[in-house]
């Protein structure tokens, strides 16, 4: 099962969102839900809501936010590796200025086409060749104030260091998927939908997505249908 959140609106002024679970498999949306802001709490009562319903959730695969492997605790966590490759990126750029940043951005580079023993082989070999630079300090002579001089640099290091275990869980088991794109594409879906009828209320909006996801649902009844007419 893949989980994610998309917000609408801006994020800053009356921003909400939509948690949903999907099944990529199956090609069907388990659950789906208004909330203010991506919290754990909203992915707990997703996860409480399809269990009273019989569902054994086997893994979940999120975008690395915390409260996702929270509110999955004892299951099976997958980190979207591509996810993992924009962060990086977001740190480092796609233009990194020192060798110690084109060589990171050559390894996340190869993330989706290589496996578990192999990238942490070859982050290893990194760790050993740059960790060093990653934990160059510089200090203000005006202040004496000290921090690291490569922050960003060192801020992508950590990231994929902190996520390393969860990158490779969909070895163990061929159902679990490596990455978020099924819903990603979802979601894309939706908001290109929303944007062809601008100007409508929120109600009306959430009626929109509620039938979108509903038509790719495990149980599209008359009764829930009519719940959300």
């Amino acid at each position: 099962m893949v989980v994610d959140t998309t917000f609408f609106g801006s994020r800053d002024y009356e921003s909400w969102s939509i948690v949903a679970f999907r099944d990529p498999q199956g090609k069907e949306n388990l659950y789906w839900q208004v909330e203010k802001n991506e919290t754990k709490s909203a992915y707990s009562k997703g996860r409480i809501y399809l269990e009273s319903l019989g569902y054994k959730i086997l893994s979940v695969t999120g975008d690395g936010f915390i409260g996702i492997k929270q509110a999955f605790e004892g299951i099976s966590y997958q980190m979207c590796q591509v996810h993992m490759k924009r962060l990086i990126i977001s740190k480092i750029t796609r233009n990194p200025q020192t060798k110690a940043g084109q060589v990171l951005l050559a390894l996340i580079k190869t993330l989706h086409k290589t496996n578990k023993k192999t990238f942490e082989k070859r982050f290893k070999q990194y760790t050993f060749m740059y960790f060093s630079f990653i934990s160059e300090k510089t200090t203000n002579p005006f202040t004496g104030e000290t921090y690291w001089t490569h922050r960003k640099l060192r801020e992508a290091y950590f990231s994929l260091y902190r996520h390393l275990p969860y990158l490779f869980i969909f070895e163990k088991d061929n159902r679990i998927w490596k990455n978020t794109n099924s819903i990603e594409g979802h979601f894309s879906h939706l908001k290109d939908k929303l944007r062809v009828h601008r100007g409508l209320s929120k109600n009306l909006k959430v009626k929109i997505i509620f039938i979108i996801l509903l038509a790719s649902s495990s149980a599209p009844t008359e009764e829930k249908i009519k719940e959300i007419l």
